[in-house]
């Protein structure tokens, strides 16, 4: 650990281009493609093996379980306090999953669950599949003021 970190070009060129490996597109009008995208001056000299996971949240929030509630109507705060988003009040009268608009958590009301799980496919997967990237039990939302996520 006490060496000298020093990064080898070929290295670097190769973990460059694996960033979001999982979307090979762009999915914003103002986006570069990936060809341009990690050049300049804040990209230079980084050790990739030390950047955070390469993958685009876009995909990653479609790996989150959905939210089953009994009621109505569900809320989400995105965690609650400093870290969370303002509360917003989503419907669950439709047999659908609904995100929510800031974060992407999927919610559905239980009722519904025999119709969801009759479809060949949803976005969001019906029960947790112990992916890494999902978020974990213990902070799911609560009913909580400023309960965690």
């Amino acid at each position: 650990m006490d060496a000298a970190h020093q990064e080898q070009p070929a290295d670097a060129e190769r973990q460059r281009v694996r960033q979001a490996p999982n979307r090979a597109q762009v999915w914003s009008r103002s986006q570069r493609p990936r060809s341009q995208a990690m050049v300049g001056p804040r990209f230079e000299q980084t050790i990739m093996e030390w950047q955070p996971r390469p993958w685009a949240a876009i995909e990653l929030i479609h790996k989150q379980p959905v939210r089953w509630t009994a009621e109505r109507m569900a809320s989400c705060d995105g965690g609650g306090g400093p870290l969370g988003h303002p509360r917003v009040f989503i419907n669950l009268d439709r047999p659908q999953i609904v995100p929510c608009g800031y974060c992407g958590l999927p919610f559905a009301n239980e009722h519904h669950r025999a119709h969801l799980q009759s479809l060949p496919r949803t976005s969001y997967p019906l029960e947790p599949t112990g992916d890494e990237a999902e978020v974990a039990e213990t902070q799911r939302t609560t009913d909580e003021p400023l309960g965690q996520r």
